[in-house]
């Protein structure tokens, strides 16, 4: 099995999420991996992925991912039925900071027990 063929999951991800100028080498023995992603949210999904595949510190695989907005974490579209402690357990792992996300969007949110379907809110950096 090839070291791409190993790593599928994360080159796949990586056209899901629209990494820009992205290429991918093999040269080695070693998986030469690199891109911009749009925010460091999506960046961890990729380090996340290679992680899952190739274990917490993998030998055949370097990555230079890079986030081309470092200023917030990510950007969300509020769906029906969330809550900004919802989101926060999906984003933080941890429901107890939606203060966080409530005090980024101070301009767009007045309660931190009202938000609406279809608001964009920034998620800060942790």
């Amino acid at each position: 099995m090839s070291l791409q063929d190993k790593y599928r999951g994360v080159l796949e991800l990586g056209q899901k999420l629209g990494v820009q100028d992205g290429n991918v080498v093999e040269e080695n023995g070693v998986l030469k991996i690199w891109g911009t992603t749009q925010t460091l949210y999506d960046k961890d999904q990729l380090w996340d992925k290679i992680k899952e595949i190739g274990g917490t510190n993998p030998t055949d695989v370097v990555a230079d991912i890079r986030a081309s907005h470092s200023d917030y974490y990510a950007k969300h579209t509020v769906k029906s039925g969330e809550s900004l402690s919802k989101i926060a357990k999906h984003y933080y792992n941890n429901a107890n900071e939606y203060m966080k996300i409530f005090n980024a969007n101070k301009d767009l949110l007045k309660d931190p027990n009202i938000i609406h379907p279809g608001q964009e809110l920034t998620i800060p950096v942790a």
